[in-house]
């Protein structure tokens, strides 16, 4: 075989999707984040998140896991709502995860209310065996018939 021909063989090992199994403690891990959010449940969000998280609100605030973390548990941002409109996973490395789709968000932070169809990319990474929430990026869908 080929020096190319392997490493074509090699890539396209990396983007197949995983079995199963990852997708479903995937949607589990997920599962408990977003339980942990709308409950600010610090415990929870402090396993799940990791510690690099960079968190890209679709207002353009940016977060660390320690201020988001600290932004939820003293309700500074309260999280009511997050359902899920589509969510899809994709495995661009081993050991890593893309989260992708679009969710009814509704929360209320000191800027007011929110109640919006976000569209996003989420990271999860596999740390010590563990999936971990490593970031995410949002942004608002216009509004339909405006």
């Amino acid at each position: 075989m080929s020096l190319r021909a392997f490493l074509v063989v090699l890539v396209l090992g990396w983007v197949m999707p995983a079995g199963a199994e990852d997708v479903a403690a995937l949607v589990a891990a997920d599962e408990v984040r977003v339980a942990a959010m709308k409950a600010a449940d610090q415990a929870s969000l402090e396993k799940v998140f990791s510690d690099e998280l960079h968190y890209a609100h679709s207002s353009g605030v940016v977060d660390t896991k320690v201020a988001f973390v600290e932004a939820l548990t003293t309700g500074k941002t309260k999280y009511l709502g997050i359902d899920y409109e589509e969510r899809k996973f994709t495995f661009p490395a081993p050991g890593v995860a893309l989260m992708t789709g679009r969710a009814r968000v509704q929360a209320v932070s000191a800027k007011g209310p929110m109640d919006a169809v976000l569209s996003y990319l989420a990271v999860w990474r596999k740390e010590e065996g563990e999936w971990k929430f490593l970031a995410w990026q949002s942004c608002k869908m216009p509004v339909e018939g405006k």
